[in-house]
């Protein structure tokens, strides 16, 4: 039988160097809006980090 006892989750972003504020909070706080979240975290750990690449040319 498998357990699922962690899950890490990765976001990887490209956006405007001015826009990591808000996507650093945004980070901070999404999980309690998540309902897998809300619904797994009591028996699995779960963790995310954000990773962010300056997207300087955006389409028009």
């Amino acid at each position: 039988m498998l357990v699922v006892r962690r899950i890490h989750v990765t976001y990887h972003l490209r956006l405007m160097p001015e826009q990591r504020p808000v996507a650093e909070r945004a980070h901070r706080f999404h999980a309690n809006s998540c309902p897998v979240y809300r619904t797994i975290h009591t028996s699995v750990a779960i963790t995310t980090s954000l990773e962010m690449e300056d997207w300087t040319d955006p389409p028009s």
